[in-house]
């Protein structure tokens, strides 16, 4: 059986994929790939190797992913076969509320959730690769965060990737003292082939690495982040800090024309969305139609599994969510009903997102496959690119705005313009909703590792290259990351086409 392992993107594959003995490693950036390939060939695993490539692009990639912010990890163990979500999503701090964000008259301030210390919930990835590298790993934390730690303190040279996103956000991150010092070179924009050297960053790290999760969340480095957020007009505490832990989730399983597909539970609503189109897809015999017709069907069913996603989802440790219905195959039939084979559905004729009734980045990820066939598909974000733009005090921390993927203002639009209502609303504590989606796909044929960034598309993009892997005995990783994108998310009503 092939095995393919791959980040959802002809970047990731042309420019950060490798093999060593015998592993398989796929990511953004050739430099955070050689640093998980430098662990495995000192005897570390998949686990050790999703250690040093999370930290890696956290250094090489700020714009999309960091210790500022948070992520999903899909493990498969090969010795027992154990298969653990890791949810390292974001917290909202304790003094969260859903008005935070809203002025006088109750209308959402988008910039209160997107740029500055209000914008930044609580990180999770430190907790992360401590607890990977505790529970799961074969090597100390200290060995596996090297090669990231190196990178900030020595440098690397900056990409035409690293001038674009700073190009997109330079405003935002002129604002702060601390990212106009080590993201800008003088107030200008780097140019390719300069030298990023983060020393801040590369302490920071090494604190980590010495004092595992308790190094970041207790202690000097969380007094300094704290204390730089509050100056800066947020909200956080030391109790924020230390009372984030990371949560182990089943992953949703579930299969479709034979293969067996094991992706993200909520708080992402990947898995939900996927197995909800997916299961429309198969009630219409989605492979037996005209190749010109399959587009259609697959943005309606898309148009139903986002509409379920805006009335339905959130953090599952706050509201009661009806999992088993949404992924059960009659629910989709009956969503399918008033699916035309030839016409588009309006948005507006689907249920509101106010109707609970069930009866009618920037980011990035890796997959690593290790010689004993433990399997990590693990999707990362800060957010929007550079986060909320603060880096925290002199931590060398660019710290997230995640708090934007709650609903702000309930039925109006985040920054991917998508919608919701209270149960993804602001509380205490909570985890935002999200798109992260890392996948398994097995087939009889071949094993997929998979997922993308991209937002609000990050979803559609997973679900497409699924069904071209299981549509199609030629597909290959090349083909499955090459081909054209589309997307439909019920609001705005419009498809988007690449």
């Amino acid at each position: 059986m092939k095995v393919l392992s791959l980040a959802l993107l002809c970047l990731a594959l042309s420019a950060g994929t490798s093999r060593a003995n015998d592993c398989w490693i796929a990511s953004a950036h050739p430099l955070a790939t050689k640093a998980g390939c430098d662990v495995l060939r000192e005897g570390g695993n998949a686990f050790d190797a999703a250690v040093a490539v999370t930290a890696a692009l956290g250094v090489v990639e700020p714009y999309s992913s960091g210790i500022g912010g948070g992520g999903f990890y899909l493990l498969r163990r090969a010795a027992d076969g154990k298969q653990i979500f890791l949810d390292a999503r974001e917290m909202a701090p304790a003094a969260s509320s859903e008005t935070i964000y809203l002025d006088e008259s109750g209308d959402a301030v988008a910039s209160r959730s997107r740029e500055g210390a209000l914008a930044a919930g609580i990180p999770g990835i430190p907790a992360a690769i401590d607890h990977l590298s505790t529970h799961y790993g074969q090597l100390s934390l200290s060995r596996s965060l090297a090669p990231a730690i190196e990178l900030a303190n020595d440098g690397f040279p900056i990409d035409p990737r690293y001038v674009r996103a700073v190009g997109w956000v330079k405003n935002r991150l002129s604002k702060f003292p601390g990212s106009r010092r080590i993201f800008l070179n003088n107030g200008a924009a780097f140019e390719v082939g300069d030298r990023l050297i983060q020393p801040e960053l590369s302490r920071t790290l090494t604190v980590l690495a010495r004092d595992g999760a308790v190094g970041f969340y207790g202690g000097r480095v969380a007094e300094t982040i704290v204390a730089s957020i509050v100056s800066a007009g947020g909200n956080w505490t030391m109790d924020d800090l230390s009372s984030y832990r990371v949560i182990e989730r089943n992953p949703i399983s579930f299969s479709f024309m034979g293969a067996t597909i094991t992706t993200a539970p909520l708080p992402s609503s990947g898995g939900l969305v996927m197995a909800q189109t997916l299961n429309i897809l198969q009630s219409l015999d989605y492979f037996d139609q005209p190749k010109d017709v399959q587009p259609h069907l697959v943005i309606e069913a898309m148009r139903r599994g986002y509409n379920d996603r805006a009335r339905f989802m959130g953090d599952p440790d706050f509201s009661e969510v009806p999992v088993e219905q949404l992924l059960s195959r009659e629910y989709a039939e009956r969503r399918a009903k008033n699916l035309s084979m030839t016409q588009a559905t309006p948005s507006d004729e689907l249920p509101s997102v106010f109707d609970l009734s069930i009866d009618g980045e920037e980011t990035t990820h890796f997959s690593i496959v290790d010689k004993w066939g433990n399997k990590v598909a693990a999707t990362l974000s800060i957010n929007g690119p550079f986060g909320s733009g603060m880096v925290a005090g002199e931590t060398g921390i660019l710290l997230n705005n995640h708090m934007d993927d709650f609903s702000i203002g309930i039925g109006k639009g985040n920054s991917y313009k998508l919608v919701g209502n209270r149960i993804n609303g602001i509380e205490p504590h909570k985890r935002p909703l999200s798109s992260m989606s890392p996948t398994i796909l097995e087939t009889p044929r071949g094993t997929l590792v998979f997922g993308t960034p991209g937002g609000s598309r990050i979803i559609s993009m997973v679900l497409l290259g699924l069904l071209h892997y299981v549509g199609s005995d030629e597909s290959d990783g090349q083909s499955v990351v090459s081909i054209p994108r589309f997307h439909h998310q019920y609001l705005p009503d419009r498809v988007q086409v690449e």
